[in-house]
């Protein structure tokens, strides 16, 4: 079974720990996902379906002794954040439609789960992203409204 990292949960959650520069201090990413929700930039669907997944399938599958702590630490290590709440939330390549970001959101958290526990590299967060960006035609199209006064099919008639 694999180890729990050797950094604390708070130090993690802090940034106080060696990683890539831009993804270490889930606090100063919240609090930047946070304004840009409030500033109305992005909408909270992605972010919280993204992360809500991941902790939801790593606290269920959880690969040590330590469910809860399996999950903190998954959710805040290898850019979980960064990518929740900046990469899959960006305008171009997420879906338009409400629907569509919550099931963008669960795809992409689900994909990372997967690519985490089975794939070659260990990380997923990037993979998971770019796969579900070239679904989201898909995902538009499926969850696009019907406009009023028009039959299934798109005609009025």
């Amino acid at each position: 079974m694999p180890a729990l990292p050797e950094e604390s949960l708070l130090n993690m959650f802090l940034g106080h720990c060696p990683g890539a520069i831009g993804e270490l201090s889930a606090l100063a990413l919240l609090l930047g996902g946070g304004y840009l929700v409030l500033r109305k930039v992005i909408s909270p669907r992605i972010p919280l379906a993204y992360l809500g997944t991941v902790a939801v399938l790593t606290l269920i599958f959880h690969k040590t002794d330590a469910p809860l702590q399996w999950m903190a630490y998954s959710l805040l290590s290898g850019g979980v954040v960064l990518g929740a709440v900046f990469m899959a939330t960006d305008y171009a390549t997420s879906p338009a439609t409400s629907m569509g970001q919550w099931i963008f959101g669960l795809g992409c958290g689900v994909l990372t789960v997967i690519f985490r526990y089975f794939g070659l590299f260990p990380e997923g967060v990037t993979y998971a992203i770019l796969l579900m960006n070239a679904l989201v035609w898909v995902i538009d199209r499926y969850t696009a409204p019907r406009r009023f006064g028009t039959k299934k099919g798109g005609s009025n008639k």
